[in-house]
């Protein structure tokens, strides 16, 4: 079967060698497109299925920690104008208290869960509910049962990782644990998406 993209790669084929990952890396972190996207991106414009899917990868992990780093400042910042307000105790307390990784963010996401339930359904039966709504309360659930190591690895069927990833440092996760597990999701994600899309070319003949 002939390629329909011979334009994609004939443009890929005028980017010098050392920018062409560079661009595979700037699409993963374009959210909904990121590592999975951007591999099959690169792949199907000639680029080196390894090449592509490592740059993919890379991209997609710099901008999820970057979205950690950020959301985990800004909760800190409402949390510490919180307990300001209230004269509550330090910190959230949840990942020092003694619990393990995932029972801590289990009842960190409960925790958020039962603060916010009344905000975020404040006029559900009024509104329709959206694709990032239903995302993340598969989220909710997924984090509740299966922690943030399951949670992580199936949560892109649900939401993209840089949405996932500001919905469990916004649930009180460790950022050190999010961004692990979501370089693991993404890692796996990725390489897995990048071996369909070379196995399906080479099938295809393109």
């Amino acid at each position: 079967m002939d390629n329909p993209y011979p334009w994609l790669q004939d443009f890929i084929n005028q980017v010098p060698d050392i920018l062409q990952p560079l661009m595979v890396a700037v699409v993963a972190m374009i959210p909904y497109i990121e590592g999975e996207g951007a591999a099959a991106f690169g792949i199907i414009a000639g680029i080196n299925p390894i090449v592509a899917a490592v740059a993919a990868a890379a991209g997609n992990i710099l901008c999820v920690i970057g979205v950690v780093l950020l959301g985990s400042r800004i909760r800190g910042g409402v949390v510490a104008r919180r307990q300001a307000r209230t004269g509550a105790p330090g910190g959230a307390g949840v990942t020092s208290s003694g619990l393990g990784e995932t029972d801590a963010a289990t009842a960190a996401t409960a925790t958020v869960v039962a603060e916010n339930d009344g905000a975020e359904n404040e006029g559900a039966d009024d509104a329709k509910p959206t694709h990032a709504s239903k995302g993340r309360d598969k989220l909710r659930r997924w984090l509740v049962r299966f922690g943030v190591p399951g949670a992580s690895i199936i949560a892109p069927l649900a939401l993209p990782t840089m949405l996932t990833a500001a919905f469990f440092v916004a649930s009180g996760v460790r950022k050190e644990w999010v961004i692990l597990w979501q370089v693991v999701a993404i890692v796996l994600w990725t390489g897995a998406v990048a071996a369909a899309a070379t196995g399906l070319l080479a099938l295809l003949g393109w």
